[in-house]
């Protein structure tokens, strides 16, 4: 594989992108990148004239690919579930959920059942995990709970971030993630216990800043973080301490303008694996090969009848047959200024970013 682009977008063009409030704020750099239109977009949140919708999941259905669902926060109401047309299947309105994810496990009837874990943060002083089953044939979500998961007494802290991985020990369905507000990363395991699906806090790593976006890598059991205005770093989780490893930083080396905010991971069936940032600062997504960390292109998204995506807070990229109109795949991002209608999710052909980034 190759990309005919990655040299050529690593210089920096700086413009002048600032806003003010009364003193000017300091220029962004806003680095080049190939436009790729939009495809579809879903239905906007129902929260209006705020700064709501916030990150994607994605549920690919094997047996039926047109029929996959996809999912998305209001963080100020709920969590949304879409079909690939964009138009609101469910709803459930569980409160102020930040991130959103979701894994195919199977409990311990036997049965599989598709667990969506999301970042509650209606409480500021103590973060929850809120777990729901979706239902595959009729998108409709069922809440499971809201469980805190730290240990009483603990210092108040805000559920940010979120993310699920498989399974790393026996006797449990999955691995969360909960980035919490000041850059600790804590994890729990998802466990049956009385008929319920509940967290068990296990461990936790530390960035020194604010961070937000995570997504962890299965294949290669390795977690990766955006602590938003420095860098993503790598994370290890089979080693029983969690140690974080730089792995890109903020700056035109790299191809990041800070907030580093939704992360997505690309795992063709090749063996050759992308990860994907959104780096907000100027509206656009940083492709990184992911064994070595070197830069693989930028785009935006920008072009065609459905308009654009700018301030993209999460993103989620999930690849396979969708049916014709995502022959490879879908990259779902929030669009951040939807006006005049509340802010929604924006979904891109895998197709079209690979061709466009000359990804062979």
């Amino acid at each position: 594989m190759k990309s005919r682009i990655a040299a050529a977008l690593l210089p920096a063009l700086f413009l002048s992108a600032c806003a003010t409030t009364g003193d000017a704020a300091a220029p962004r750099p806003r680095y080049p990148a190939i436009d790729v239109p939009a495809q579809a977009e879903t239905t906007p949140v129902g929260t209006g004239n705020a700064d709501a919708a916030d990150d994607p999941a994605i549920w690919r259905n094997a047996a039926n690919p047109a029929a996959s669902l996809l999912l998305g926060t209001d963080k100020k109401a709920g969590l949304y579930v879409y079909g690939l047309d964009g138009k609101v299947r469910d709803f459930a309105p569980a409160g102020a959920l930040n991130n959103v994810d979701l894994r195919e496990v199977r409990l311990a009837d036997g049965s599989i059942r598709i667990l969506v874990g999301a970042s509650d943060r209606t409480d500021r002083a103590e973060p929850r995990i809120a777990l729901f089953a979706l239902d595959g044939a009729t998108g409709k979500l069922t809440v499971l709970s809201s469980d805190a998961f730290l240990k009483a007494g603990h210092a108040p802290a805000e559920a940010y971030g979120f993310c699920m991985g498989g399974a790393l020990a026996a006797g449990e369905l999955a691995r969360a993630y909960v980035v919490l507000k000041d850059g600790t990363v804590a994890e729990s395991r998802l466990v049956e216990r009385e008929g319920k699906i509940v967290p068990e806090h296990v461990r936790d790593v530390k960035v020194a800043t604010q961070a937000e976006g995570c997504v962890v890598d299965d294949a290669t059991r390795t977690l990766y973080v955006a602590e938003e205005d420095v860098a993503i770093w790598k994370v290890p989780l089979v080693p029983a301490t969690l140690t974080a490893q730089s792995y890109a930083r903020v700056g035109k080396a790299d191809g990041l303008v800070d907030d580093i905010e939704g992360l997505a991971i690309a795992r063709p069936a090749d063996g050759r694996a992308w990860l994907v940032a959104s780096s907000q600062g100027d509206n656009a997504y940083a492709l990184f090969d992911l064994a070595t960390g070197k830069p693989a292109g930028r785009f935006r998204i920008e072009g065609g009848a459905i308009g654009g995506t700018s301030d993209t807070d999460g993103i989620e990229l999930v690849l396979g047959d969708f049916g014709p109109d995502f022959p490879e795949g879908v990259f779902m991002a929030q669009d951040g200024n939807n006006a005049p209608k509340a802010q929604n999710f924006k979904l891109v052909s895998w197709r079209a970013i690979r061709i466009a980034l000359g990804i062979d």
